[in-house]
């Protein structure tokens, strides 16, 4: 780098003394010329005496000066100098009085200290011992200069880092349609609107897709996914690709190895995997059964049985349980049962199950709630009518029967469809079969008895 700097430098400072040698016919030039542009072309087309820089460049070298991207006609040729468009750029800039008062032996003791300049710094890069003595003495410089001691401690502990730990834990709305595919959006992208909105769209849904799971959970939350074949597969929700309203998501077979004709059926999401907790799964046919949740804890990418289903039968609810909780099934026949958790033993992952509601002729479980103090039951119908009832009014009567009325089903109504348990200040989310979502509060939501219908 210096060593081109200096080359630059002492091919102008040539230049400028090939014109003090010339100094008489450069000014002639230069007056007699309309314009800078022309006289910097005659001064470059004009060949020039080089008096005594001749000399000098016969002890330095005619080329010491110079620059490596310099075309060859420039220069000395034929005891004849010929200037470079930047020497001649260079002389043009000097105005004519400094030109004329220009101190020759000042010039030339510069151009002089630029040879020697030159022939050191080609010494240093032609000799390896020399050069290593340069880059010491400057890094010794640099040490006086800036060494100073260290801010930053450096220690031997290590750190192991996983995927999950870069991964920004903040909560998503999973959605899964009935069509298989997959996504996760993120909740701030839904404000909470006032109960009988049009809502906005949640997801895109070709002809007979619809949108089957949805709920909230972190990114840093593990969802356990349930198949119609009995089996459960693990994700993590950082896993699911997010993606916006307008779009399906992503195929689940591309997220799980998922068999031919298998598809999710029940999700659930889990943090922790605590001794003395239980998954409690029903189906569509009524069946129930409690697993214990460790049983689940060792993942394997191929998926676990997580329960024998009869020909036909799918799992509509799963829900984490301490061993003594009650527990709720709600029927599309308007239909409710409650009993306690520990009229279910705890089975094995492969075992059956037992009978925890007995359905009407065309009917299905659609709904698992464990209920908590203070919550309600919000209940909605096909066709789009809602209500609360205090959990309370849903008596413990034991397993196995038909249950109570939980909304009464009419034309107006349709069958019910859907079931959940709020608490006060609690938001909710409904999504119709065309993938419309309103989020509203639930406390907008009518409080009314069991043997009611509800309103829109």
């Amino acid at each position: 780098y210096l060593l081109r700097k200096a080359r630059e430098r002492g091919h102008l400072l040539e230049g400028l003394a090939i014109a003090l040698v010339n100094i008489d016919p450069v000014i002639e030039l230069i007056k007699a010329s309309p314009s800078p542009a022309e006289a910097r072309d005659k001064l470059v087309a004009r060949s020039w005496p080089p008096g005594d820089v001749s000399g000098m460049l016969e002890r330095a070298g005619a080329d010491a000066c110079r620059p490596d991207e310099l075309e060859p006609q420039y220069g000395l040729h034929d005891g004849e100098y010929h200037l470079s468009p930047a020497q001649a750029q260079a002389i043009l800039e000097l105005r004519l009085h400094r030109l004329t008062g220009l101190e020759h032996e000042k010039l030339l003791s510069e151009y002089e200290e630029k040879l020697r300049e030159i022939a050191d710094y080609m010494d240093i890069l032609s000799d390896p011992e020399r050069l290593k003595v340069v880059i010491r003495e400057e890094l010794e410089e640099i040490v006086a200069e800036y060494g100073d001691e260290r801010l930053t401690e450096i220690t031997s502990s290590q750190h192991d880092l996983t995927v999950e730990d870069l991964i920004t834990e903040e909560d998503r709305v999973v959605t899964i349609s009935h069509g298989g595919y997959a996504k996760t959006q993120p909740l701030s992208d839904y404000q909470a609107q006032r109960r009988g909105g049009m809502g906005k769209s949640a997801t895109a849904v070709k002809d007979e897709d619809f949108v089957e799971h949805l709920l909230i959970a972190s990114t840093h939350s593990t969802i356990l996914c349930f198949s119609n074949f009995g089996k459960v597969y693990w994700l993590k929700v950082y896993q699911i690709p997010v993606a916006g309203r307008n779009s399906r998501g992503r195929p689940m077979v591309n997220l799980l190895p998922l068999e031919e004709g298998e598809r999710v059926t029940s999700i659930l999401p889990v943090t922790d995997y605590t001794e003395g907790h239980y998954i409690f799964m029903a189906t569509a046919g009524g069946t129930v059964k409690k697993t214990s949740l460790t049983d689940f804890a060792r993942q394997r990418s191929v998926g676990l049985r997580a329960l024998e289903l009869d020909e036909g039968d799918v799992l509509v609810g799963t829900a984490i349980t301490d061993g003594d909780c009650d527990v709720m099934l709600l029927s599309t026949e308007g239909k409710a049962v409650r009993f306690k958790e520990e009229d279910v033993r705890a089975m094995g992952r492969t075992a059956r199950g037992v009978r925890g509601i007995r359905l009407g002729a065309g009917h299905k479980m659609i709904s698992l709630i464990i209920p908590r103090e203070g919550g309600m039951v919000l209940t909605v119908s096909e066709n789009g009518y809602g209500k609360r009832t205090e959990v309370a009014e849903f008596p413990t009567k034991g397993r196995g029967n038909k249950g109570v009325i939980a909304m009464q089903s009419s034309e107006r109504n349709g069958r019910m469809v859907g079931a959940v348990q709020v608490m006060p200040g609690d938001e909710l989310m409904l999504i119709s079969n065309q993938g419309t979502l309103v989020r509203t509060r639930a406390d907008e939501v009518s409080v009314q008895g069991r043997n009611t219908q509800g309103v829109r």
